[in-house]
């Protein structure tokens, strides 16, 4: 099966409009011929976009169509149409960021992938078409689409799970932005590899097994990784009504940090499986990311001191592409510590400073939490209010610029902690951690991430 003389480039343009169709009574009134339709989708690949909307009067309309995801279908006039697709601000405004115009034929299924990059000025829009068909008996339908703008020119292997690659068993080349035709194959058991183009020794994906089923119509888009892991690429399915499934490399891994805020206990161990992975993390200290093959794992932690006294014993499953951070929380002398596991999402925005809050200060109790330009918040309202011990606000959007961050205890105007003067830029990601002081001093934060570079 070979798929590299099927790749096809499609010109991009600038404006939707609706064709519509109308009827009449008079049978003398010639016969009204109905306007043909394609069925268009938008699929969001491009890595350090926000979600996104697209218009085109009232023949597309979609909003809010995040990384990684697409549109429902619609069937659109077969004439063609502008597309407008903006990106959704924290403040909730849109700004406009491609405006392609789209050229389409008639028996054609389309999707409009916006791709490349908004830091760079690389955004841009790629339409990918395939003939508006069904699989036949027993067999599925596969079209392959590089959308990974951190991707180079790679070779693409479908293969039986077992086989060996070789120059023989590169089922298509491409280069970014560009795509197979949709190829009809056998149901049943297969494997995706990527490697550079050139060379099949080089596997930079790996799908392991993969059940393709009978009637399966599907694009199979390579997109920066958001996983994680080694690979620079993830695999995003799309089918024909715009579902989509992750498949990721079968060599993800499970990336955890620890964060050691128990203000009143000394350095720690921590031990994985009885075997000890980090050794003597003071508070307020933090580690990176440790990458861990995924699966189940006791959890101790211990003190550095003598290992037998055990503060934390927990069982956890790490699952693969996952990031988390592992705090320890609680106090020494109330014999409360235990583990705090917050799912993270390092993936950056470029319009966007994303900021998450979490409360890990047992003496603060609940507390209100302000983010205001000034230091001031007599007249402000709480952007997070009643926040208990052991919750996180979640990633928030904010533009970037100068921001105060005040944490108060519920109802209160009295600072606990801070105010805290932060500057956040776009494509950043910053996590505070409020903390108990040392010996009865005030409460602080532990910063992260980009608070940290």
């Amino acid at each position: 099966m070979q798929w590299k003389n099927s790749l096809t480039v499609l010109a991009l343009g600038a404006v939707l409009g609706l064709s519509g169709c109308g009827s009449s009574d008079n049978d003398d009134a010639a016969p009204v011929v109905a306007t043909p339709t394609v069925s268009l989708k938008l699929v969001h690949a491009a890595v350090d976009a926000p979600a996104v909307n697209a218009t085109s009067g009232d023949a597309f309309n979609v909003s809010n169509v995040a990384f990684g995801k697409a549109s429902s279908a619609v069937k659109v006039p077969a004439t063609g149409l502008g597309l407008a697709v903006s990106a959704i601000l924290p403040d909730n405004s849109t700004t406009p960021v491609l405006t392609p115009s789209l050229t389409f034929m008639a028996g054609q299924t389309y999707s409009a992938y916006a791709v490349g990059k908004v830091a760079d000025g690389s955004l841009s829009a790629l339409l990918v078409n395939a003939p508006d068909s069904a699989p036949t008996a027993g067999n599925a339908l596969l079209q392959v689409v590089h959308a990974a703008a951190g991707a180079p020119t790679v070779d693409v292997h479908l293969t039986a799970p077992t086989a060996a690659l070789s120059s023989s068993t590169v089922t298509a080349t491409l280069p970014f932005k560009q795509f197979t035709g949709a190829v009809s194959v056998p149901a049943g058991d297969y494997r995706i590899r990527i490697t550079p183009a050139g060379a099949p020794a080089t596997v930079v994906f790996d799908s392991g097994t993969v059940a393709i089923p009978a009637g399966a119509n599907l694009q199979v888009a390579a997109i920066d990784n958001r996983f994680a892991g080694s690979s620079p690429v993830s695999l995003l399915t799309v089918d024909p009504t715009g579902a989509t499934g992750d498949i990721k490399d079968i060599n993800s891994t499970s990336a955890v940090r620890v964060v050691h805020a128990v203000a009143d206990a000394p350095a720690v161990d921590v031990l994985l499986n009885n075997n000890k992975a980090i050794t003597a993390l003071k508070f307020p200290d933090f580690t990176g990311y440790a990458q861990l093959t995924p699966g189940n794992y006791n959890v101790k932690v211990a003190a550095n001191a003598d290992n037998s006294v055990v503060v934390i014993n927990a069982d956890l499953n790490l699952a693969a592409g996952n990031f988390a951070t592992v705090l320890a929380t609680g106090s020494l002398a109330a014999n409360s510590i235990k583990p705090w596991v917050l799912a993270d999402t390092p993936r950056r925005v470029a319009t966007s400073a994303q900021v998450r809050i979490a409360h890990a200060s047992t003496v603060a109790g609940k507390v209100d939490i302000y983010v205001t330009a000034s230091r001031d918040i007599s007249n402000s309202t709480p952007a997070f209010k009643d926040v208990p011990f052991m919750a996180e606000t979640g990633y928030v959007n904010l533009k970037p610029g100068s921001y105060v961050v005040t944490v108060t205890p519920t109802g209160s105007k009295t600072a606990a902690i801070g105010p805290v003067q932060l500057e956040l830029a776009g494509n950043k990601i910053y996590t505070a951690v409020a903390r108990d002081g040392i010996a009865g001093a005030a409460p602080g934060l532990i910063l992260l991430d980009d608070f940290n570079p």
